[in-house]
């Protein structure tokens, strides 16, 4: 099994360049958000249960993260229509970026062989960056589980917005 820290950015190295089409088809491209935090979290797949628990916990956090100034934007290996059918069917208020060919996860480290029940695959590991208003990774969560992830990303952005 491939090691799911290998290959991420660390933290005070700036943030591998992103531009990715989001649920409507636009490109989102990481670099427009200077000036803002940014929430990227990772996840493996659409609909699914800890996916949607993720996704749905963000949702109803992102007026918090909007007023503490920072924007969240989630990436998984699935197409723009999945996302747009992912998006309508959670209300969800952020966007939603398709990485089909993977080449962000891979730029990001999440890109990794996983086991599951006792077969190995190909997949994104849940994972989250938080990067600062200069495009540097300020804080990193691996091997993420979904319930109560949200809540301790924004603890932490409001963390670090006070502490600057």
């Amino acid at each position: 099994m491939t090691d799911t820290t290998s290959g991420l950015p660390e933290v005070g190295a700036p943030a591998p360049p992103l531009a990715l089409a989001d649920d409507t088809g636009t490109i989102q491209d990481l670099s427009q958000q200077r000036g803002r935090w940014v929430v990227l979290f990772f996840y493996p797949t659409d609909f699914t249960s800890g996916c949607t628990t993720e996704v749905c916990e963000f949702r109803d956090l992102n007026a918090e993260f909007d007023a503490a100034g920072a924007s969240v934007f989630s990436v998984s290996r699935l197409d723009v229509d999945s996302k747009a059918r992912f998006k309508a069917e959670h209300g969800l208020t952020f966007p939603l970026l398709a990485d089909p060919d993977h080449t962000v996860a891979e730029a990001y480290g999440v890109w990794v062989e996983k086991m599951n029940y006792g077969k190995a695959s190909v997949g994104i590991a849940r994972t989250t960056f938080l990067i600062d208003p200069d495009g540097v990774v300020a804080r990193v969560w691996t091997k993420v589980k979904p319930a109560g992830h949200a809540a301790a990303v924004l603890d932490e952005l409001r963390s670090l917005v006070a502490d600057a």
